[in-house]
């Protein structure tokens, strides 16, 4: 679970204060769902960053102390000192930016250098009225349904002092492919104005609820210092501590137990299954407990989801021999090779027991026979030795396709780490196995039965979105990318049959090969058989308007309303032939068809250059810029 803490003073307004604030400043903007739980907020005041125009900017906790009160940066972007009891400061949570760097794979780079990530998902900004109507309807009538997931805040009014936690939650709905709470009773901010212009009124508390879009949060990053930090105040009205004698230690407070109990659970994507609420007991005015939940579970597990790479890696620090399982070139040996580039790879596959264990050698002088070992132990020795204190793997490969006779081999080298009786494995050897489904390859054989019971097993399969990562990291020919993304990846893979040729997501990467050096598609039936072909050819064989026509404006609304989406696909493969300079004409000409296809023409053109990634990113951010 991810660490979440506050900055300190320092690292705000200090001499080496963070980057981010040198190029965002002090002032903080603030959601709306922070605005109904009762931070302090000068109507007046507002963040006027490039990505913020018109928010609002509230108060915001640090974690330095003095005399038993903390340092806040308010709502003018200037320090003070604040009552650790009071509940009217909001929250810019602040974590390890390496803590999360593995799973993050949506930032981008703001046109002023700091990279903007986005991870997790919290309430943020009301709905217009008009929606709010629709939802509350929606409600009413029982329609809505309910994610699973629930938003825990403190129900005690923004005023009190002496009152400890109180929670209360907020029932997370989907309508429409979006998700939002309803917020009703305990409003402490009448008469704050919220983003879409709305005055909350003082009356009857219960008569108003107000809807709340569930939204991503960005996190501003300054990848030197190794610190991640909400873009806006996320939350409010929790109490820093009830007791006033803070005195810096922070891991102690109240809201860091909110943060790290409630906060860092629930900002985690609700799951695909989405329930429908039958009830519709208007949870959000009475689900309230007596106390804050402050243990976590007894075994101190961390029980958020794991990819299968992050299986891999475990099963691997853990010395724990794990068998991939997949269909020939789903990237099992490139997985493992990225995680240790200096692995020792055998292949099962018609290896001898020589070659496996080692073999006897005549030693004339002393008219002995004398055991010899096999090379691929010599070289991971070798490896070992040279870096103790680093883990590296012995990939024992098409496990499925060995003799069982092998497998048996393998079984004793599993189970005992050791080679033919006699040599045992370094400590810090790893062993990682892989193999064909029986039903992935007419050479395979059923693992024996000891052996698939000492292994923890990993099924892969490439989908399209890491497939298309991979195509881009490896510069595959633009027209199979965007005949990719055209299908959904309906012809990423087909059927073996041992009689034609099939298609696979490997088998793509020949593909490519063929198209950029002999530039004929009819060639690749060759590798991927005569259906996939023709449909391949069909799709490229668009007749379609040239770059240097798209650049000098030679086409007409006409001719451009006649298109279909095959021929559109088909444009965007030949306009990315287009100089950087020039890049943003192109881009407006896409804009006529809609931004998904600006999109595509995007992940395609940039592959894996910085530079292009960086300028267009860029032009998206000014684009928002001026629709604000």
């Amino acid at each position: 679970m991810i660490d979440f803490s506050f900055l300190d003073k320092e690292q705000i307004f200090g001499e080496n204060r963070l980057e981010i604030f040198k190029e965002y400043g002090t002032k903080a903007a603030i959601t709306d769902f922070s605005i109904l739980l009762g931070v302090r907020v000068e109507d007046d005041s507002f963040v006027k960053d490039i990505q913020q125009l018109n928010m609002r900017a509230g108060d915001w906790w640090t974690k330095t102390p003095s005399s038993g009160d903390a340092y806040v940066v308010n709502s003018r972007g200037c320090g003070t000192w604040f009552d650790v009891s009071k509940r009217y400061s909001g929250a810019r949570p602040a974590f390890p930016y390496s803590s999360i760097q593995s799973i993050s794979s949506n930032g981008v780079r703001g046109v002023n250098g700091i990279k903007n990530i986005l991870y997790g998902e919290y309430p943020q900004t009301i709905v217009d009225e008009e929606y709010s109507c629709e939802l509350e309807m929606a409600y009413n009538n029982k329609s809505l349904r309910t994610t699973g997931k629930k938003y825990t805040t403190d129900s005690v009014q923004a005023q009190s002092i002496n009152t400890c936690f109180r929670a209360r939650t907020y029932t997370e709905y989907e309508y429409n492919g979006s998700k939002y709470i309803r917020v009703v009773g305990n409003i402490n901010c009448y008469g704050k104005i919220l983003s879409d212009g709305r005055t909350i009124k003082r009356g009857k508390v219960s008569a108003k609820a107000y809807w709340v879009a569930v939204e991503p949060i960005k996190w501003l990053v300054d990848e030197k210092n190794d610190v991640a930090l909400s873009e806006k105040i996320i939350f409010s009205g929790v109490q820093f501590q009830n007791k006033r004698d803070y005195k810096g230690n922070f891991n102690k407070t109240d809201i860091k137990q909110f943060m790290d109990n409630l906060f860092a659970k629930e900002i985690v994507s609700s799951k695909d299954e989405i329930f429908v609420d039958e009830e519709n007991n208007d949870l959000e005015s009475d689900d309230v407990s007596t106390n804050m939940i402050e243990l976590e579970n007894p075994y101190k597990f961390n029980l958020d989801s794991v990819t299968e790479d992050n299986i891999i890696k475990g099963c691997i620090k853990s010395s724990v021999p794990v068998f991939l399982h997949g269909a020939s070139s789903e990237g099992k040996s490139a997985r493992v090779k990225q995680i240790d580039p200096k692995l020792v790879k055998l292949s099962l596959a018609g290896i001898t027991p020589e070659k496996l264990n080692g073999r006897s050698v005549y030693n004339s002088v002393k008219d002995i026979m004398e055991d010899k070992k096999p090379t691929w132990l010599e070289r991971l020795e070798e490896i070992c030795a040279s870096e103790p204190d680093l883990n590296h793997i012995l990939f024992l490969d098409e496990l499925s396709n060995a003799l069982p006779s092998i497998q048996g081999m393998v079984y004793h080298l599993v189970l005992d780490r050791e080679v033919n009786d006699r040599w045992k494995l370094p400590d810090n050897a790893r062993i990682v196995l892989a193999g064909n489904e029986m039903k992935d390859s007419l050479a395979a054989n059923k693992v024996v039965e000891p052996l698939f019971n000492r292994c923890a097993h990993v099924y892969i399969k490439t989908d399209l979105k890491d497939w298309l990562v991979w195509a881009s990291e490896n510069r595959l020919h633009p027209s199979i990318i965007s005949f990719m993304i055209y299908t959904k990846g309906k012809y990423l893979r087909s059927k073996f049959d041992g009689e034609k040729p099939n298609a696979d997501p490997r088998k793509w990467e020949m593909v490519s090969k063929v198209l950029y050096k002999a530039k004929k598609p009819e060639m690749i039936r060759a590798l991927v058989g005569e259906k996939i072909t023709h449909e391949f050819c069909k799709f490229c064989n668009q007749k379609i308007i040239s770059l240097g026509d798209v650049l000098n404006g030679n086409y007409d609304h006409i001719y451009l309303n006649s298109l279909d989406v095959q021929a559109i696909y088909a444009i965007i493969v030949e306009l990315c032939k287009v100089d950087i300079d020039k890049v943003k004409l192109v881009r407006d000409f896409l804009n006529y068809f809609g931004e998904d296809y600006v999109n595509v023409f995007d992940l395609i053109y940039c592959f894996d250059s910085k530079e292009k990634m960086d300028i267009i990113s860029e032009m998206k951010i000014n684009k928002k810029v001026k629709k604000k």
